[in-house]
């Protein structure tokens, strides 16, 4: 049995561990609360409807639009600080230049209303370290330190409230050029030690709690670039959102897998359907913050699509726009979101509160949505002849235009669904083709032989099970399978066989000639085909090679491709497999 030591050498410990608790001579662990699936689910829910927000880049670097001391700076506007090397004493007198008396926070709000977003997410302090908010963690922001003396977040909160929108704040939390013990200003502070905890405690932590304490409930509070955090650091920011707004959503930039939903990167749509929860943060033209010289917008056609596209393979759209210096959105953005507004008073029951496509790729240009038994066909460019679809085993009750409830004549023969359209198009941007099932959904995936016997499986209709295989795009669309550096990694596609058949399988690919010489195997119906990687002279060269005969029994099947032993540093870049028929 251990001694037990006296009571007052436990007090003294504890009053030791106490004080550098509290002094921060080390951290206290944060505790993230445990939660039930329905209890995110409750929290996620007004997310999962809205699909479609507001993003404001707005602060001091609308002042220099782009342009230090008469140079246009590369780059995005809001990174003028760092991509001019700009120094601290310097960036600080814009402060008391900026003055956005236009700044209409009910038209802004009433703007994305129009546009059909649900939330707004706005900089309430990016990587210059500038607060757009009245606080008393610091004379750097807005109210204190320029000529405006208004709080633009608290105006914004009372017009959110006013108009049935969310409000978000965006918060740089690990960057911050105006603060030395903060990383990335190495030209004013080029050689110093970084005391970066002491930075999130007397600023980043603080400032997050104002957000949570000053304007009432808050939707997101929408983090970004983790850089230096440790997990436990990542972990205590989202404590606190926890303790202070219980409701309110972390973004998945707060770092190490901690937030609520998943970021793309900027302006990056995933090829294909991605389950779970996801956002794309997107321009409307190359930049964030403001740029006097940037006219590369994006057209109301392009825009509409793209939040056609990103809904449909589950994700919410954060459509972008850049305040200038005296508080007015740039005109070409009002114009582009009143025309997707336009479109989305007519369309947006195929949006709001919709889940992803449950097709692999669609016969027609264009995408899909579904709430349960019902499906929103989008139709981009309108066929000369009838629609088909032939992976449909579900029995159909109806098919309708969406925009003028006009009913469609259709025929179903087996998983054949035919629908005979008028010859113009309700909406030149996106027609949909409203589709309501008399049951569940049946959707039969698999991939089935052409007309001539053959069988191809593109990479585009892979199914990639593992940690770091993943589709490869190029141009905007799946090109091969690439990234596979684990060997437990595979592929597969489901194949219907009408009958039994023998078939010549051949394999497309590219790798390396230094890499080669890894092994993989075919599966299929109980049956192996072992084959070796040759080099192909780069990862972008593919080639087609032979790895031998199969034979196949008639009905669905699972056919995979896994590694047998890695050579090297990965695989293969896979691009398909094809079956051919012997005989053919």
């Amino acid at each position: 049995m251990a001694a037990r030591r006296p009571a007052s050498v436990v007090f003294a410990w504890l009053a030791l561990l106490i004080a550098l608790v509290c002094s921060g001579g080390f951290a206290a662990p944060a505790a993230l609360p445990q939660e039930s699936k329905e209890q995110k689910d409750r929290r996620m829910a007004w997310w999962r409807e809205a699909k479609f927000g507001m993003f404001i880049h707005w602060g001091l670097y609308a002042i220099p639009a782009g342009e230090w001391k008469g140079e246009r700076i590369p780059g995005i506007g809001e990174w003028i600080m760092f991509r001019a090397k700009i120094p601290v004493k310097e960036y600080e007198q814009l402060a008391k230049r900026f003055n956005p008396t236009k700044f209409d926070a009910d038209a802004w709000v009433r703007l994305a209303k129009t546009a059909g977003m649900k939330y707004i997410v706005i900089t309430a302090k990016h990587h210059d370290g500038f607060s757009m908010f009245d606080s008393k963690v610091t004379t750097y922001d807005i109210v204190d330190a320029t000529p405006f003396k208004r709080d633009p977040m608290a105006e914004l909160a009372r017009a959110c409230r006013k108009h049935g929108i969310k409000l978000c704040f965006y918060y740089s939390h690990a960057r911050d050029w105006h603060e030395p013990d903060a990383y990335d200003n190495t030209w004013d502070f080029p050689s110093q030690e970084r005391d970066f905890e002491g930075y999130l405690r007397r600023k980043a932590m603080p400032q997050v709690r104002e957000l949570l304490t000053q304007y009432g409930p808050i939707g997101i509070i929408w983090f970004d670039t983790p850089i230096h955090l440790t997990e436990e650091q990542s972990a205590r920011f989202v404590a606190l959102v926890r303790k202070l707004q219980p409701n309110c959503l972390v973004s998945g930039r707060v770092g190490h897998g901690l937030g609520d939903y998943r970021q793309m990167g900027d302006n990056r749509i995933p090829s294909t359907v991605v389950p779970g929860d996801w956002e794309t943060p997107a321009t409307m033209n190359d930049t964030w913050g403001y740029k006097y010289y940037d006219n590369n917008w994006k057209s109301p056609e392009r825009l509409i699509r793209l939040l056609v596209d990103i809904v449909s393979k589950g994700g919410n759209y954060l459509l972008n726009v850049g305040p200038t210096a005296e508080g007015e959105i740039p005109q070409p953005s009002v114009e582009r979101l009143i025309a997707v507004g336009r479109w989305m008073r007519v369309n947006c029951s195929s949006i709001y509160g919709t889940e992803p496509s449950p097709f692999v790729d669609l016969p027609f240009d264009g995408r899909c949505t579904r709430r349960g038994n019902r499906l929103y066909l989008h139709v981009f460019t309108w066929p000369n002849g009838p629609l088909v679809l032939d992976n449909i085993s579900s029995p159909v009750a109806e098919v309708r235009l969406l925009a003028n409830k006009r009913a469609l004549k259709f025929d179903q023969q087996g998983s054949k669904l035919t629908i005979y359209l008028p010859n113009e198009p309700p909406d030149p941007i996106d027609s949909v083709v409203v589709v309501q099932l008399a049951g569940p959904l049946e959707v039969d995936y698999s991939l089935k032989p052409r007309a001539d016997g053959s069988l191809v499986l593109p990479a585009a209709r892979a199914t990639v099970h593992g940690r770091t295989a993943r589709a490869e795009q190029k141009y905007g669309r799946v090109t091969n399978i690439g990234f596979w550096n684990n060997p437990r990694d595979w592929v597969s596609w489901e194949i219907t066989i009408p009958r039994q058949a023998r078939y010549r399988v051949f394999v497309s690919l590219a790798c390396p000639n230094s890499v080669a010489g890894s092994s993989y195997a075919i599966e299929v119906a109980g049956k192996r085909l072992l084959a070796k990687v040759p080099g192909t002279g780069g990862w972008d060269r593919f080639a087609k090679f032979s790895v031998g005969e199969i034979k196949i029994p008639a009905g669905k099947h699972l056919l995979a491709v896994k590694p047998v032993r890695l050579a090297g540093s990965a695989l293969m870049n896979l691009e398909s497999v094809t079956l051919k028929p012997v005989g053919k």
